[in-house]
Formats: structure tokens, C-alpha cells, sequence
């Protein structure tokens, strides 16, 4: 469906205006597939950033700041999403032993299995992008990298 029909808009007064809306509705779209796709496992897509990125450590720890400076939503409040993700007992935090004012986090083997079941899910997630071939996903991700410089 082409963006004029889906936000009812007859035209645009040209083409970078045109883009910045289609970016941000399509951001927006799969924002809200990614939230019901989570939500089923009770965490929140910003959730399932930080398990990936603990994952992508493990075994290592990282700090909290660590981790923020890796989401993909740098406004989200890593503090509080770790909180979240302790008590549902998907990752471990420990003080750090070489500097006991920093917090190290981990993620347990609880978060594992999660992002195992996750992964399972993926080639249905990814069915939303079948058709974009290898090399218009290699443009798409080319103007995407230039459009943020």
C-alpha cells in the first residue's frame, strides 16, 4: 500500500517530505507488530533489546551504561528496564568487583531459553520482509545508513 493511501494523503509537496512520513509510518508499523510480538512473552521490544545485547556478551556482564549505549531506543531508561527484567528473573545483576558504585548485569538462563523460544518465532517475523529482494535490502539499508549520515 503505497503512503498516500495509507495515511489518506493526496500528495506531498515533494519527495524528501514524502520519505521522512514513509519512514516514520513504516518505523511506526512494525513498533507496533514488534509490541504485540513481545508483549505475548511478556517483555517490551526495548526489553528484548537488552536481552539481546546481554546475550550477545554472555557470558560476559556488561554495566548498565554499557548496555545503553547499544539499544536501538537510546531514550530508553536501561535503569529501569533491567529492573523489569531481574524480577521477571530474565537476567542477574552483581556488583562489580573491581569498582563496587557500578552494577554489572548478566543475562540468566531463564532470558536464554526466552530468546531461544524468540528465535524460533523469527522466520514468521521475518516473513514480513519476503518480499524485498537481497538487493533491494542492501539499497534499503544503504539509503537508511545515509539518510542518518
Amino acid at each position: 500500500m503505497k503512503i498516500e493511501e495509507a495515511i489518506k494523503q493526496k500528495s506531498f509537496p515533494n519527495q524528501i517530505e514524502k520519505v521522512m512520513v514513509n519512514v516514520i509510518y513504516t518505523g511506526n508499523f512494525f513498533n507496533s507488530l514488534n509490541i504485540k510480538r513481545f508483549k505475548l512473552h511478556g517483555i517490551s521490544p526495548e526489553q528484548y533489546n537488552v536481552l539481546r545485547i546481554l546475550r550477545g556478551s554472555h557470558p560476559k556482564s556488561l554495566s548498565i551504561l554499557d548496555v545503553s549505549s547499544r539499544m536501538l531506543n537510546r531514550n530508553s531508561n536501561a535503569t529501569r528496564l533491567v529492573e523489569k527484567l531481574r524480577v521477571k528473573g530474565l537476567l542477574v545483576r552483581r556488583v562489580c568487583e573491581k569498582d563496587r558504585r557500578q552494577v554489572d548485569i548478566a543475562i540468566s538462563d531463564k532470558g536464554l531459553e526466552l530468546l531461544q523460544i524468540i528465535d524460533v518465532e523469527m522466520k514468521e517475523w521475518m516473513d514480513n520482509f519476503k518480499d524485498l529482494t537481497n538487493e533491494e535490502s542492501v539499497q534499503l539499508n544503504f539509503l537508511l545508513d545515509k539518510m542518518r549520515g
